[in-house]
């Protein structure tokens, strides 16, 4: 019989009282479980019991309600089996898969020892764990080659960074995540893969997978100032611009980066005793374009001839914005809407650490694209377009 304080809480509020049922049946899903399977109920004396208990250890769900926690039954002879968690979300599963290939590699760092026992995974065999994986890569493969059916004309292009085994070293490798605004105002992954190399062929080479998926309409592409970024996007997208990350720019003076932006590219080419001047100078020109040629001028009468080379470089790629709708402009300045995508990455790979092969990492990492893809197109519009009002 449901405890009547649960009904109680889901009268007066729904959504959170219904966390509560949810969290409550499943706890007693798998206390059923476990009496079934350890052969007698909690603290009965039987001839017919296999286990005995050893306390619980909690787990996460996410369902549709949101993410409960659950108090998951140990034996001391043996695991316990549930059929609660076999619907695992695809990042759940993924999780598993790259801390279990790590643990069956050898990794023994206290991180991964300690994830194994928490999730009870010193029982995954070797091919428990090639299953798992299969069954991921195949759900990978589907979304990673999916038709893109809709035109984009907005694309963003961005990185994240984490360390993979290769061979026998821990390298760090880039996360490449390519998103769009489609024609209707909706926002969708199209495509990552990890970079081996970020030459102008590599870009190349994914924009033509893009394409070949069905990749068109594309008019502005939203990236950092990696020099195969732009080459790339001119002999991909013709009749399309490239617009230089502006949150990056104005984040630039101030933070260390893997990328060469815009400031610190130009700061790099000036006196020490001219750098804050200067900067703040630079900061103003992206804001009032008719300033970049007055500080050019100073620039030149100083003889900062290599910080004028580099503003040449990029100074076509920082206003392109402007030329669409003036509402979209704060949407397609910047790459801020990959953000929330990088910190979800961060989250949920910080428990392995480092991964243990490059599949390892992508089923993690594409596992919760899917999941943010799939928020994305059934949320409202994050822009409205021509045709979509």
């Amino acid at each position: 019989m449901i405890p009547v304080d649960l009904l109680e809480d889901y009268l007066i509020d729904q959504e959170e009282g219904l966390k509560k049922l949810l969290t409550y049946f499943l706890n007693l899903v798998m206390q059923l479980e476990a009496i079934q399977q350890s052969g007698a109920e909690p603290y009965q004396r039987s001839e017919s019991r296999k286990a005995h208990r050893n306390g619980y250890k909690e787990r996460s769900l996410k369902t549709r309600v949101g993410e409960i926690t659950l108090k998951k039954p140990q034996f001391r002879e043996m695991p316990f089996e549930t059929k609660v968690f076999e619907r695992y979300s695809r990042v759940e599963k993924a999780l598993i898969s790259a801390v279990a290939e790590s643990y069956i590699q050898g990794v023994s760092t206290r991180r991964i020892k300690s994830v194994v026992s928490q999730l009870g995974l010193e029982y995954l065999s070797a091919s428990s764990v090639s299953r798992l994986a299969k069954e991921l890569d195949d759900k990978v493969e589907e979304f990673l080659k999916r038709p893109i059916e809709r035109p984009v004309p907005y694309i963003f292009v961005d990185a994240s960074y984490f360390k993979v085994r290769d061979g026998p070293m821990y390298v760090t490798k880039a996360f490449m995540i390519v998103t769009g605004i489609r024609d209707d105002g909706y926002r969708e992954i199209l495509g990552a893969r990890i970079a081996d190399g970020e030459d102008e062929n590599f870009w190349y080479g994914l924009f033509q997978e893009l394409k070949d998926r069905g990749l068109s309409g594309v008019k502005l592409v939203v990236s950092d100032g990696h020099k195969g970024i732009q080459s790339a996007v001119e002999s991909s997208f013709l009749g399309a611009s490239w617009q230089m990350c502006h949150s990056r720019l104005r984040r630039e003076a101030s933070t260390k980066s893997k990328h060469v932006h815009f400031i610190r590219a130009v700061l790099r080419n000036v006196a020490r005793k001219d750098l804050k001047e200067i900067a703040d100078k630079l900061k103003l020109a992206l804001e009032h374009e008719s300033m970049m040629d007055v500080l050019v001028g100073e620039l030149e009468d100083r003889g900062y001839s290599k910080a004028i080379d580099t503003i040449d470089r990029f100074r076509f790629g920082l206003w392109n914005y402007k030329s669409f709708p003036r509402e979209h402009w704060k949407r397609i300045q910047t790459t801020n809407s990959m953000e929330r995508i990088h910190k979800e990455l961060k989250r949920r790979s910080r428990v392995v650490g480092a991964f243990p092969s490059d599949n390892a990492f992508i089923r993690l990492a594409v596992s919760i694209l899917m999941d943010i893809n799939e928020e994305w197109m059934t949320s409202k519009r994050y822009l409205t377009m021509d045709n979509s009002k």
